[in-house]
């Protein structure tokens, strides 16, 4: 470790510019499970940018991600924690650089953790989730932005790198930007996340294509599990403006489930008025994954930290639990009255 250094306000980039303009060196960066489409965008748009610098790279990944993301440029090289982990620990070993992306956890690297805590490499950490807890060299986070991607881009920005920019590194951080504010729906109210946007245009990337390919590529299997999903699976809980969904293992199966077929599902019932809280319960292997949502002051990331070993965002995070399904979603229908004053009247 060569000094911790807690960056919230971007006062210096010193110690990690001055290694990134020496010669070529060994990179990985690291996203958390389940990667989605800012972490997949942050890393493989950061990846392709030290590319073009010099450097080597390696993206790793700990499991796979949704088919609408494959198309990403670079992402048939990425590096599955589930196929080859032996050579992702050695690449951590012998790198000179570790960006951790979209990830401010240990835990959620957990294949990694030994690698990564004996590893020499200058550490790096730039995400935009609250309580970053990762002891690394630096740290660049903001919650206030709409997105790691857009961090990124402030990165680049702040490290003058854009002679390195080119139409494959601004596709990458457009679709991280684009999927984490739901197509500029929501963590996106700051003028600046606009201006960042409209930088990347100017590499002269397709938008309609990266929004069909994200948005309009979806299997028709997924498209009846969504159907299965609001008619026979949601919930309306009365009294308290909470919605949910749960899906058995034995449905998802049954709907021919891909890595990504729920991506987004968590979001409809908060299209219902009067609906603030929703939340979906999915039964993997063995857990069960959740995801919250919320609109107005309602933090779902203090209520996943607190019940289900999670956190994110106020408005977005997730979590996880260990106990059945069924006994997972009475827990959470029997935590609601304590929070009856902050769900039962709805501000817009």
């Amino acid at each position: 470790m060569n000094g911790r250094k807690d960056i919230l306000i971007w006062d210096s980039l010193a110690d990690a510019l001055s290694l990134l303009r020496n010669p070529v060196k060994k990179i990985a960066l690291v996203v958390h499970p389940n990667p989605d489409g800012d972490a997949l965008g942050s890393a493989l748009g950061l990846s392709r940018l030290m590319e073009n610098i010099g450097h080597h790279c390696l993206v790793i990944s700990p499991d796979d991600y949704p088919d609408f993301l494959k198309w990403l440029p670079g992402a048939a090289r990425i590096c599955l924690l589930n196929q080859a982990l032996n050579v992702a620990i050695d690449f951590l070993k012998n790198a000179d650089m570790i960006f951790v992306l979209d990830c401010n956890e240990l835990s959620r690297i957990n294949l990694l953790i030994e690698a990564f805590t004996s590893s020499d490499a200058y550490k790096i950490l730039i995400d935009h989730h609250p309580g970053p807890e990762l002891q690394v060299d630096c740290i660049l986070s903001d919650t206030s932005v709409s997105s790691t991607a857009e961090l990124i881009c402030r990165f680049i920005e702040e490290a003058g790198f854009h002679n390195a920019m080119d139409a494959e590194v601004a596709t990458c951080l457009f679709t991280g930007i684009m999927t984490d504010t739901g197509c500029f729906s929501y963590n996106s109210s700051k003028r600046k996340t606009y201006e960042t946007v409209a930088a990347l245009l100017d590499y002269g990337f397709d938008k309609d294509a990266v929004y069909y390919k994200v948005y309009d590529n979806f299997s028709a299997e997924r498209m009846r599990l969504l159907g299965f999903s609001l008619n026979v699976k949601m919930e309306i809980i009365p009294g308290y403006c909470v919605a949910l969904i749960s899906l058995t293992r034995d449905e998802l199966l049954r709907h021919q489930f891909q890595t990504g077929d729920t991506e987004g599902f968590v979001n409809y019932p908060l299209s219902i008025k009067g609906i603030r809280f929703s939340a979906l319960f999915m039964e993997k292997e063995n857990h069960i994954k959740i995801s919250f949502r919320s609109k107005g002051n309602f933090s779902v990331n203090d209520f996943s930290r607190k019940y289900f070993n999670g956190g994110g965002h106020v408005n977005a995070s997730g979590g996880e639990s260990y106990a059945s399904l069924e006994e997972t979603v009475s827990r959470f229908k029997s935590i609601l009255p304590a929070y009856r004053d902050q769900l039962s009247v709805y501000d817009e």
